[in-house]
């Protein structure tokens, strides 16, 4: 449950070596949460991230979960749940995949969607109601202005944004009443591993003020959160352009 000064005790990170997932953990666990479950496919950096908070003085533990095994699901999130309730599910998983490889290879187009979008959906739903069984909770999903409106260079991707971003604002209205909460994260460009390499967008942001941005947005009981800000103002406009004008921006 959560504490006196409104912070949440435990924590489910499904995406457990996310970085803006891990710098959200550190957050919270500096900030007295004490029991965090990473949920992520076995690897290196899932063992270093557990051990990382657990030298910050969490309890952690960690269990195999593959965004793109969407049978597996429901059963790994209802055995966290079984061991006791989760006050924030932070679903933090995603892949960018390659845009012009994945137009002309349609398969690899849709295990970018089965992760973003089809991972998404399963694990989000499966959370959701454990966390209406318990009565309490909030699931923060890590979603994207990239979905607020397809651009050339990256549609694929932002649709699956746009799918995410979608049954996360319907889910989080399917739970009122319920005393629990859905909390949608829109960042912009995050300088980190996904976009290593890559041209730097305009209000550019890093992890670490994504993850100031959630614990910002679950004090204030926010629905949506944009990071920076100032997103919010901009794709306001820009979803209105005219789809010729918006074409020749987004090819810049």
């Amino acid at each position: 449950m959560l504490n006196a000064l409104g912070q949440p005790q435990s924590l489910l990170l499904l995406g457990g070596s996310s970085e803006i997932g891990l710098a959200t953990a550190r957050r919270l666990v500096r900030e007295r949460t004490r029991r965090v479950h990473l949920a992520g496919r076995p690897s290196a950096a899932l063992t270093a991230a557990a051990d990382e908070l657990t030298a910050l003085g969490a309890d952690v533990q960690v269990h195999a979960f593959d965004a793109a095994d969407t049978d597996t699901h429901e059963e790994v999130i209802g055995k966290v749940f079984a061991e006791g309730d989760i006050d924030l599910v932070l679903l933090a998983f995603g892949v960018l995949g390659d845009q012009l490889h994945d137009e002309r290879e349609p398969m690899a187009a849709v295990a970018v969607a089965r992760v973003n979008y089809l991972g998404g959906v399963s694990s989000a739903l499966a959370s959701a109601q454990a966390l209406r069984r318990q009565g309490h909770g909030a699931l923060v999903v890590l979603s994207s202005v990239a979905g607020e409106r397809a651009r050339r260079d990256n549609f694929i991707y932002g649709s699956t944004k746009a799918g995410l971003d979608a049954l996360a604002q319907g889910l989080g209205d399917s739970l009122r009443g319920s005393g629990a909460r859905v909390m949608v994260v829109r960042p912009g460009f995050v300088r980190g591993r996904m976009t290593q390499g890559m041209p730097e967008a305009p209000l550019a942001t890093t992890p670490q003020a994504v993850a100031d941005a959630i614990l910002t947005g679950l004090r204030r009981g926010s629905g949506t959160v944009w990071v920076p800000g100032a997103l919010r103002f901009v794709m306001s406009g820009l979803r209105h352009l005219p789809r010729p004008v918006f074409r020749r921006l987004s090819a810049r």
